[in-house]
């Protein structure tokens, strides 16, 4: 037998256009691992809080500046969860970590900061002073609010469906219940 036909090459010939930078960063980032809702309801949470952030960014003065801040820190730390969680869901992380964990902590990231967000826009409303920027950061801000409630409601409605196909159908007999255990 010649060594040709025992032996195949083992190294694989050099990468051509197709397979450069950009496939290894589509290998990198996955955006399957979440349904289409959540995948829209994920990009505008983290488009719409960082426009919050930045229109919020823009204000030069005010009056009553609590609110403002408290909008700052709540839009900026919504947009970088948004952004980890996006990242979480889009790389190799999510394959080593539970995920059941994962959507847990998003679960409740999501409820938390949507409600925080929605306090955060309030007070905004009751303490600013009609400045288009500010009028702008507060309707983004109520806009990502809505974005994150809903995503945490639709995450509550899939959970609750996976509880009911778990669940199963339970039938018990009226004449079992009435007979004695040690008869």
């Amino acid at each position: 037998m010649e060594n040709g036909a025992v032996y195949s090459p083992t190294t694989e010939e050099h990468p051509g256009p197709a397979r450069g930078v950009r496939s290894r960063l589509a290998a990198c980032c996955n955006l399957g691992r979440l349904k289409l809702l959540q995948r829209v309801l994920k990009i505008l949470q983290l488009l719409l809080s960082l426009l919050a952030f930045i229109c919020e960014e823009v204000v030069s003065q005010c009056t009553l500046c609590g609110g403002l801040y408290f909008f700052e820190l709540i839009s900026s730390s919504a947009f970088l969860l948004s952004l980890l969680i996006l990242i979480v869901y889009c790389t190799p992380v999510y394959d080593k970590i539970d995920a059941e964990k994962i959507k847990l902590s998003d679960f409740y990231i999501t409820g938390v900061t949507g409600l925080l967000f929605l306090l955060a826009s309030v007070i905004f409303v009751a303490t600013h002073d009609q400045t288009s920027a500010e009028i702008a950061a507060t309707v983004f801000g109520f806009l990502a609010t809505i974005m994150f409630l809903a995503d945490s409601g639709s995450m509550l409605h899939e959970k609750r469906q996976a509880s009911q196909l778990r669940k199963p159908e339970t039938t018990t007999r009226a004449e079992a219940l009435t007979e004695p255990l040690n008869a």
